[in-house]
């Protein structure tokens, strides 16, 4: 058992990646043509919205002081409904859709990052806030359920060429995060989430790197919007509420904990593909739909109890 504390506190997604695994063997097993290269276009179209909602909650949690963003799924649905309702039916060319999508989801982030980081209001009170505004927006916008016209986000649902457009999505986001990786920002990010007052002492803008952090992830979020759209071709304002809690349940399998400071990228995508899996075997071998939330819910607990163990083990220096 001490090993594998050791090897987890050293790798904090091993717990993701020992469940991706074993789900897909399950889904293999309960599902032969799970595997087949005909249903990886689907899959991957299927995936990628979690997976890119996870992403774009990683940012806010990383950043500590009780970082998170619960307003990342109806961030979503903003972004589905303007495209279904406003961008399709007015033919707006790509480029300039995604622009203007990801200009609003973006100033959603920051509009979040502003009230955490620079007013210090709670994170969970200042996003609570704009999952509120955001359902109402797009309410407003969507008041019944449409189907979206003709579109360029038809292939992404696909495949663009030979490569399916969930990945073209995925990739995106897994892009951007690499190319801030490789700037100072992310290893500021890591300082704030670790601790305020080092980050601070060492010369770390606390205050900017948190903000920016919810303006990542509502850049982050847009793109998740897309990938919605280009998955369902529809705009319902209740589709995207459910990502935001399955989003935050597949950081903290990831091995990102709430407290910030530790995780990232990898375990994030592994932790999305756990609850991925974990729908598509329950859905192979027949479980009802009102007991998957019963399974979610187990799941996380038990990764956070693990979680918590590894923090306690590194805290009293692995003393048992």
């Amino acid at each position: 058992m001490h090993d594998v504390l050791a090897l987890v506190r050293k790798h904090s997604f091993v717990l993701a990646l020992a469940l991706s695994l074993a789900l897909f063997v399950g889904n293999v097993i309960a599902e032969p043509s799970f595997v087949s290269w005909d249903n990886v276009p689907d899959q991957l179209a299927t995936f990628a919205p979690l997976a890119i909602a996870a992403l774009a909650s990683m940012p806010s949690i990383l950043s500590g002081g009780g970082g998170i963003d619960i307003s990342i799924g109806p961030a979503m649905s903003v972004v589905n409904v303007v495209l279904v309702f406003w961008l399709f039916p007015h033919d707006v060319a790509a480029p300039l859709a995604i622009a203007i999508v990801l200009a609003i989801s973006t100033a959603i982030g920051l509009v979040n990052g502003f009230f955490v980081g620079v007013l210090r209001y709670p994170p969970v009170v200042a996003t609570l806030c704009m999952f509120f505004v955001l359902q109402g927006v797009a309410l407003k916008i969507a008041p019944t359920a449409g189907q979206a016209p003709g579109n360029w986000t038809e292939q992404l649902g696909q495949s663009v060429g030979p490569v399916p457009g969930g990945l073209i999505l995925v990739a995106a986001v897994v892009l951007i995060w690499l190319a801030l990786a490789a700037t100072p920002y992310v290893r500021a990010l890591y300082s704030v989430g670790g601790s305020d007052a080092a980050a601070f002492a060492s010369g770390v803008p606390v205050t900017v790197v948190r903000a920016l952090a919810y303006g990542i992830g509502g850049l982050f979020a847009g793109i998740g919007g897309i990938a919605l759209t280009a998955l369902v071709q529809s705009a319902d304002t209740a589709l995207a509420t459910e990502y935001t809690l399955l989003a935050l349940a597949a950081v903290s399998l990831g091995g990102t904990p709430i407290g910030g400071g530790r995780g990232g990228l990898i375990g994030t995508l592994l932790g999305a593909a756990v609850i991925y899996l974990l729908q598509t075997f329950l859905s192979a071998v027949h479980v009802s739909p009102n007991y998957t939330s019963v399974v979610y819910g187990a799941l996380l607990v038990g990764a956070l109890v693990f979680g918590a163990l590894v923090t306690s083990k590194r805290r009293f220096g692995g003393a048992t």
